[in-house]
Order: C-alpha cells, then sequence, then structure tokens
C-alpha cells in the first residue's frame, strides 16, 4: 500500500498557491480528459490572455475565480506511482488566516510560499508560526515566481537564508527550499534548465519521497470515545479512533476521568472483530463488565493523564472581536466539550521575533499565551505528546463560531491542589430551613431602563411574603467588592463574573438573590447562567432607549452624548438585548405598581415550578 501525505499549500495572498498545485497535477498527468479540456477552456475567458490558468483547478467558488483569490480550503486528493496525496490549498489573505489554520490542522507537512520579488513577509512570518503550532514538523519554501527576478541565485540565497533563521526557533524536523516558477512550470515536477544552480530535487520528487511520519514516544493506548454503540441489549461497545499506543483484547484499560479499570472483551476495526488494534484506527471496544462510560471520556493505559480544570495554552484568536478576559466559552478538546474561561492572558507573541510581549488588546490573527479555566474536570495532555488531546478550540457560546484553536502547554497545579469541601449543612438544607427554593433574579437592560426601582419593589413584595432576599445592585457592588473595576470591556465581563458568583454562593445559602445590572453583553449572561445553574431567572427590563433617555435620572445620557462618559451602553456601547428571556418588561408601558404585580405572578410560577 503507498503511503499517505497530508500537506498544505500556505502563503500571502498572490504567492501563486493555487497555480503551483494546479500546474503539479497537469505536469504529472493527474487530471481527467474532461477536467483537462475544461481547464483548457476557462483560461480563454481568464486573467492569462488565453495561457492556460493553472489556478482555475483549485479556485472552485465563483468569488475567488472573479477576484483571483483563495477564500475556503481547497481539499484534493491525487496519486503517483510512489505516493498518495492530500493537499489543502489554503487561502493567503490575512481576513481568512482561520481558514488556513483548519488546513494545517490536520496536515502532516507545509509547502509556504513566497514572491520572490518580495522575499520573507509579516504573513509568511504568520504562516510559518501556526504551522509550527498546529505541530507540522516539516517545512518546504518554494520560493515562486522566480522568473520575474529572471532566475537570481543571489536573491533565491538571501530569501533561503532569511526563512532559515525563522525557523531556527521552531520544533520541526526538517526545512527544505526549493525554486520554482508555477505559471511557467520550474523545478515542480522537473529540474529546470533556468536553475542551473539548485543541486536541490523538484517539488514533486521531494514530497514523494519525505519522510513525514509524526515520531511519538507515547507507547499507552488512548481512545477518546466519540460514541456508545448499543444496537441490542447484548452489546455496548464504545467507539472513536486509537489516537495513540495499541490494545488487545483481554488487556485492562482505565476509564478516565472516572479512574475505573476494566479488561478489553472484544474489538472490532469497522465490522471485522480483530485481537489488537493500533493508532491510526477506528474501532469499537467492548469492555468485560458494565462501565459508566459517555461521549467525552476516554480509555487508556496512562494513568497520568491529565484530569483537571485548569491549563495553560499557546491560542491563535480567530474571532473578529476582542479577546476578553474572563469570558465564557466551550472548550473543545478530543471529543468532550466543556464550558470555560479564558482567566489570565499572560503575554503575546510577537508575529516576527516569536519573542514575548506585553499582552495589550488581542485582535483576530494573534498569538497568545493564557491560562484557561473548566466548568469541570476534563482529560487532556500536553500537545507535544499527544495532538489528540492536547489541540483545542474556544467555541462562542452565542455564534457557535470557532474563536480560537489552540494547544495546551502544561497543566496549571494550583488546580490540583484545591479541592471542594463538602459540608453537613447543604444548599437543601438552608433551602428547607427557609421555606423556600433559591433563585437567582437576574434583572437586565439599559441605564435607565428601571430595573433596580423594580428588582426594589419585588423585593420588597418577596420579603413581605416571607420570603428571604438579598438585592445586588450595579452601583451599590461598585461601593466595596468591584471597586476595582472600571468600565471598560474586560473589567465589565469579570464584574458580571463576580456577581455570578457571588449570587451562587447567596443560592446555596438558601436566598433568593435579585441582581440589578445592564449585563449588556448576551455572552457573559450566559455565562452567569452557567455558574448560577436552574436558579437562574432573566429578567429583560425592556423600556427603549429613547425613554431611558428621556429619564436619564442620573445625566448620564447627556454626559455620554457629550462625549464625557465613553464605553456608555447604547450610545457609545452596545447592548445585546436577551433573545428569549424567561420574563419581559416594558416599565414605559406600566405604573410601577402595575409592573411589579406582573413580574411577581411570574416568579411565583418559578418558586412553584421548583418546589414541584
Amino acid at each position: 500500500m503507498k503511503s499517505l501525505l497530508k500537506f498544505i499549500t500556505c502563503g500571502s495572498v498572490d504567492d501563486g498557491k493555487s497555480t503551483l498545485i494546479g500546474h503539479m497535477l497537469y505536469d504529472a498527468k493527474m487530471l481527467f480528459a474532461d477536467q483537462e479540456k475544461s481547464l483548457e477552456l476557462d483560461s480563454k475567458v481568464g486573467s492569462r490572455g488565453g495561457e492556460i490558468d493553472y489556478s482555475l483547478l483549485l479556485d472552485g467558488l465563483m468569488a475567488e475565480r472573479e477576484q483571483g483569490v483563495t477564500i475556503d480550503v481547497a481539499y484534493r486528493y491525487f496519486t503517483t506511482d510512489h505516493r498518495s496525496f492530500i493537499v489543502a490549498d489554503t487561502p493567503g489573505h490575512e481576513e481568512y488566516t482561520r481558514n488556513m489554520a483548519v488546513g494545517a490542522a490536520s496536515a502532516d507537512l507545509a509547502v509556504i510560499l513566497v514572491d520572490a520579488s518580495k522575499g520573507v513577509i509579516t504573513q509568511t512570518k504568520r504562516h510559518a508560526r501556526i504551522c509550527s503550532l498546529m505541530g507540522i514538523k516539516h517545512l518546504v519554501l518554494a520560493v515562486n515566481k522566480m522568473d520575474l527576478i529572471a532566475y537570481d541565485k543571489d536573491q533565491f540565497e538571501k530569501i533561503k537564508k532569511d526563512f532559515e533563521q525563522l525557523t531556527y526557533q521552531f520544533h520541526v524536523d526538517s526545512v527544505q527550499v526549493i525554486p520554482v516558477s508555477a505559471t511557467e512550470g520550474d523545478n515542480i515536477t522537473e529540474i529546470s534548465d533556468h536553475t542551473h544552480w539548485y543541486d536541490g530535487v523538484p517539488l514533486l520528487p521531494y514530497l514523494e519521497q519525505v519522510d513525514a511520519r509524526k515520531e511519538t514516544d507515547q507507547d499507552d493506548f488512548v481512545l477518546p470515545v466519540q460514541r456508545v454503540s448499543r444496537p441490542n441489549h447484548h452489546f455496548r461497545g464504545f467507539q472513536g479512533q486509537v489516537e495513540a499506543g495499541s490494545v488487545s483484547v483481554g488487556e485492562e484499560v482505565i476509564v478516565l476521568p472516572s479512574r475505573e479499570k476494566a479488561e478489553v472483551e472484544s474489538i472490532l476495526v469497522t465490522d471485522r472483530e480483530t485481537e489488537t488494534a493500533a493508532s491510526g484506527q477506528p474501532v469499537t471496544v467492548q469492555l468485560d463488565r458494565e462501565v459508566d462510560v459517555s461521549r467525552g471520556n476516554v480509555l487508556t493505559t496512562a494513568p497520568e493523564l491529565n484530569v483537571t480544570d485548569m491549563f495553560t495554552a499557546t491560542i491563535l484568536w480567530m474571532d473578529d472581536t476582542e479577546l476578553v478576559p474572563g469570558r465564557n466559552y466551550f472548550v473543545k478538546i478530543g471529543t468532550n466539550m466543556k464550558p470555560g474561561t479564558v482567566m489570565n492572558i499572560k503575554h503575546k507573541i510577537d508575529i516576527n521575533t516569536g519573542e514575548e510581549v506585553n499582552p495589550g488588546r488581542i485582535f483576530k490573527n494573534e498569538l497568545v499565551v493564557c491560562d484557561i479555566s473548566l466548568s469541570d474536570h476534563m482529560v487532556f495532555d500536553t500537545f507535544e505528546h499527544n495532538e489528540a488531546l492536547g489541540g483545542f478550540i474556544l467555541i462562542d457560546r452565542v455564534t457557535n463560531m470557532t474563536s480560537a484553536s489552540g494547544v495546551i502547554e502544561h497543566p496549571l497545579r494550583r488546580s490540583e491542589n484545591v479541592v471542594w469541601e463538602e459540608t453537613d449543612i447543604t444548599r437543601d438544607f438552608r433551602a428547607r430551613q427557609k421555606g423556600q427554593q433559591p433563585l437567582t433574579l437576574w434583572f437586565t437592560g439599559l441605564s435607565g431602563s428601571g430595573k433596580s426601582t423594580l428588582a426594589n419593589e419585588v423585593e420588597k413584595k418577596l420579603v413581605a411574603r416571607g420570603h428571604h432576599t438579598m438585592l445586588l445592585d450595579g452601583d451599590n457592588v461598585r461601593h466595596g467588592l468591584n471597586k476595582d473595576l472600571s468600565f471598560k470591556e474586560s473589567d465589565r465581563v469579570e464584574n458580571i463574573r463576580r456577581i455570578s458568583e457571588v449570587a451562587g454562593l447567596m443560592n446555596e445559602a438558601g436566598l433568593i438573590a435579585l441582581t440589578s445590572f445592564i449585563s449588556p453583553y448576551a455572552r457573559d449572561r450566559s455565562s452567569a447562567k452557567e455558574i448560577i445553574g436552574d436558579a437562574f431567572v432573566e429578567i429583560h427590563v425592556s423600556t427603549p432607549l429613547e425613554e431611558c433617555e428621556r429619564r436619564d435620572v442620573k445625566g448620564l445620557y447627556a454626559k455620554a452624548r457629550a462625549g464625557e462618559i465613553p464605553n456608555f451602553t447604547g450610545i457609545s456601547s452596545p447592548y445585546e438585548a436577551p433573545e428569549d428571556p424567561d420574563i419581559e418588561i416594558d416599565t414605559s408601558r406600566y405604573s410601577l405598581e402595575e409592573a411589579t404585580d406582573y413580574v411577581m405572578e411570574q416568579i411565583v410560577g418559578f418558586l412553584d415550578k421548583n418546589d414541584e
């Protein structure tokens, strides 16, 4: 069986990535007759004056053909007499760096293109660092458009030296630099007469012979469980891909995070029973006894895998919005996904030098090192030791977009030294003692919407009915608990996080907590709900902006309009209204007494529901 090489092409805009791969396929006779004919016809109306435009083989989107740029990742499978290939042609524009990172995540080798007339530029450095971050150990620098510099050896050597200096700091196994011309076909499949001074091999022969197998020192079996198969009451198998090591029938495995042990009773690779299974194989493993195993758990023979809730990671930030510490995301590692928070940004990595610099503000396409805290323990490893359990993505909890991809550097040991202490007096006991079910009534709305006034009246009604309550008002907590926080976005996120934790503790005490905060960001309210749990009741005080400005009790809107208050919600900072709040009330349409009665009617429903 031929070996398989998965590689990507990357580089700056218009460096010729699609043209290079297209020319390689064309010269190597790896096109069907209809593909070749279609390419020739399409090229006649293309941008090369009727000459063959090899990029058309890869650029399939209409926008790509019109603009002459690659937007999406284009995958192609082809095979030669010596090897099979899967190539991912990735975008060069900075705006589509996330697409490039996606292609790099599954590649064994990267072909990075540079324009011979421009040399190594910032985007080249960014792509090289991302490739290294994603664990690619073999780099090829294709110095393209050599025909534009008359195949100048000195210019080539200078670019080669610059790139080798860049890669000295990376953990790569090989670096190959090849002079090519994607349009003319120089050094793509055969040695070119124009570069008689080049004593290496052409690109395709090099790709056919390079040994890009990823060496690993991990012999222990690792299987992240993707699915539990239960076709009938006689069979219960755990399915997934073996990510490291091998396993045999009769071998004892550990289930993480529970650390229960069992022996392997049977192994299926597809629909065939086998005695052993090795790394890279999709398997179904059946154990000899009933063990609690679900998606996201890991079957392994490596007891030293990390099972904790905090780690340090290097991430590539890919979101259009700024990275703000304290914001909550879904963290997906292997087949498991849990809520998590970027707690602390340690430093930013300079794209040009690789040096650690002050993080400041973090925007799209920047590399940063940060600490991440999870909502619960997860099984993971360092990326250097196990890529499957050491790589992860951050998913925006509101949009479900991938906000970042990253690699785990090491666990944070302090998380292992802090253990939740179970007490004899429980939340349920405290709630029974007070004769109520704990709730957090989370009032959110614009400044001047009436949420504080309404929350105050609701608390008075609850107390009159014999309930035990505590009201947390936005202004009041900034006199003490949160007096160290400003109104910039990161501090607003931290403000809400602290209040959520405090409200959660009050619920633990059996109290009904009422919070009155603007809490403008949907993702932060989602994080609050995650912290507080089922006791969270979102009350949107949806009074229109115009009415809030008319009231302007504190004169804040007038100051914000005059530019005296920066980052003021509704004027210079956004308010993301809840899409599906538990309760919604527009105080401009009701008297205070009517609004209070309406909210009380709804709250009674939640109290009754919890009593059940």
